[in-house]
């Protein structure tokens, strides 16, 4: 099912919501973890609103999501002149914590403080490396992506980069909406897959996406450039940042991840 027809799927009740979620979105035991942030954040806007910007988001991976009902349960922690704080749990059918998610939304203001970030130009003249989908061997949620590799290595070969560039698209029709751009977001696999010499486990533990502009919706679904880089690693546990820019040029998001490889 497209992400489009996820997003139309939904049934809100108040402070909850649900969505039917197949097997074709799963990364390895558990829903893409973009998709479970989309889930979130749509649930905390039943609480929000209507329109206010999602600036920051904060999210801790406890257990895995199962494919199946889907459910956040979403809560206003604190409303303030500006900015608002919500929080939703994604939960199994007992009620027991699967991922726990802050956003934190906000009207925009006069600063005199303004600067755009400048992300490294694209000089790679390498012919991009498409990352296709192989039922069996990449995780299921790949096929919603045509994704292709501009500068790094791709996962399990062996070379030990610390920067992979990708551009993204999601395979769905429309704009970019805000469940697709928290997809795009959290689509980039862990740089140090790419060190590895065979195929390794690896998930993400905590994940933090501030978002650097309000519109983007105008925005093609193809052509996002996602630049990662493997900050630090070591026993196991690493640190990646990643830019997220539009097709336009325009940086839209800066994410933060902490992950574990098992290997």
């Amino acid at each position: 099912m497209k992400l489009s027809e996820l997003i139309s799927s939904a049934v809100r009740d108040g402070e909850r919501l649900q969505v039917t979620v197949g097997d074709d979105w799963l990364q390895g035991r558990s829903v893409f973890g973009g998709l479970q942030a989309a889930i979130a954040v749509a649930a905390m806007r039943s609480q929000l609103p209507a329109g206010l910007p999602l600036r920051t988001l904060q999210m801790t991976f406890i257990a895995p999501v199962p494919a199946g009902q889907v459910r956040a349960v979403a809560q206003l922690l604190r409303s303030g002149k500006s900015a608002v704080h919500a929080q939703a749990r994604l939960e199994d059918e007992h009620g027991g914590l699967l991922a726990l998610v802050i956003g934190v939304f906000g009207t925009g203001r006069a600063s005199r403080v303004a600067r755009v970030p400048e992300l490294a130009a694209d000089t790679s003249q390498a012919t991009p490396t498409p990352l296709p989908f192989l039922p069996g061997i990449t995780p299921n949620f790949m096929q919603h992506f045509a994704v292709s590799l501009r500068h790094g290595a791709l996962p399990f070969s062996a070379k030990p980069v610390t920067v992979n560039r990708f551009e993204v698209g999601v395979r769905d029709d429309g704009g970019t909406s805000e469940w697709h751009l928290l997809s795009i977001a959290d689509f980039v696999p862990p740089v140090a897959l790419s060190w590895m010499d065979g195929a390794s486990p690896g998930s993400s533990l905590t994940w933090m996406l501030e978002l650097l502009v309000e519109d983007y919706a105008a925005q093609p679904l193809a052509g996002w450039r996602v630049d990662a880089e493997l900050v630090a690693a070591r026993d196991g546990y690493t640190s990646q940042s990643t830019w997220i820019a539009a097709p336009d040029g325009t940086p839209v998001a800066l994410s933060r991840q902490s992950m574990v490889v098992f290997a």
